[in-house]
């Protein structure tokens, strides 16, 4: 049976999405295939992770939980800022590390994405030498774009038209990740150009692999919006859909929670928006609190 070796990254309060992601990994796989689900452990909880262990397919799906202090070599700079985005964002960065080196790639997924079709059809994309394969960003397509590419792409002797991924789907050659220092050269970059990363980890990742990525078709990193468009894999770069507030098209819901049902969190109720901003004050404080701690 092949194996497909999958990585994401969740706290607690995301990990209701990973259930209904990995729900629809299983429902859509072929025959003969199995999933290596490692799941870097951002501060989830022993009853969630039960829930999760409940959830899945024992015959498909096998669960590795690592976490963020496994992962993190000692001496590591995280890049901070005073942004709501997450610390965990880095966290894709050390994956190369931790997976055994008996494995070759994996895919590395964002927590809220929901797939829609045979996942080892994009499993067997051949990377054709490059480092990674990635879906060029729908929205910042290129460095020069004004509000969320390399800002300061001139200056590090970048070409303004290259285009730019977003790092939410990424499978990845591990050899020639580590080979190229990829995650230590994207990391110095965010440390050393803060004001000028609106999309911090993307923007490492980005100037580390400018056009040593294989750039795959749109409809594996599909973003969802009001409009409705047929895809392989949806991606909730905005309002997720466990909140009241959700504003995409109601279809890309109803696929979240049709998998969603088929787990231990069936019947859940969406999140009111007061706890939505629960979650960001609460990712600001963990900054405040790192950058104390270093003082």
């Amino acid at each position: 049976m092949e194996k497909i070796t999958i990585v994401t990254v969740s706290d607690n309060h995301y990990v209701i999405l990973l259930a209904a992601l990995t729900k629809s990994i299983e429902a859509n796989l072929s025959e003969n295939k199995a999933i290596d689900m490692w799941v870097i452990d951002d501060g989830i909880s022993e009853n969630s992770k039960a829930k999760l262990e409940r959830s899945i397919n024992p015959k498909i799906t096998t669960l590795h939980w690592k976490s963020v202090k496994e992962i993190i070599p000692e001496g590591t700079k995280l890049p901070i800022d005073y942004s709501s985005w997450p610390l965990n964002i880095y966290l894709r960065f050390f994956i190369p590390f931790f997976i055994p080196e008996s494995t070759p790639k994996v895919l590395f997924m964002d927590v809220d994405m929901i797939n829609c079709t045979d996942i080892s059809v994009l499993w067997h994309t051949h990377l054709e030498g490059n480092i990674a394969a990635a879906v060029q960003d729908s929205r910042v397509k290129t460095f020069d774009n004004s509000w969320g590419g390399i800002l300061n792409y001139r200056e590090l002797g970048l070409n303004g038209t290259t285009k730019y991924l977003n790092s939410g789907l990424l499978l990845m050659d591990l050899e020639k990740w580590r080979t190229n220092n990829v995650t230590e050269i994207a990391l110095g970059y965010i440390n050393n150009n803060k004001k000028f990363a609106f999309y911090p980890d993307q923007y490492g990742i980005n100037i580390a692999l400018a056009n040593r990525w294989k750039p795959l078709d749109a409809g594996w990193n599909h973003f969802v919006t009001p409009d409705f468009a047929p895809c392989n894999v949806m991606h909730f770069v905005g309002r997720k859909p466990i909140y009241e507030s959700y504003n995409g098209n109601p279809a890309y819901r109803d696929a979240f929670y049709k998998y969603l049902n088929q787990t231990d969190w069936k019947g859940t109720k969406p999140i009111t928006e007061s706890m939505r901003y629960l979650k960001k004050i609460s990712n600001k404080l963990t900054k405040f609190k790192t950058i104390f701690n270093k003082k």
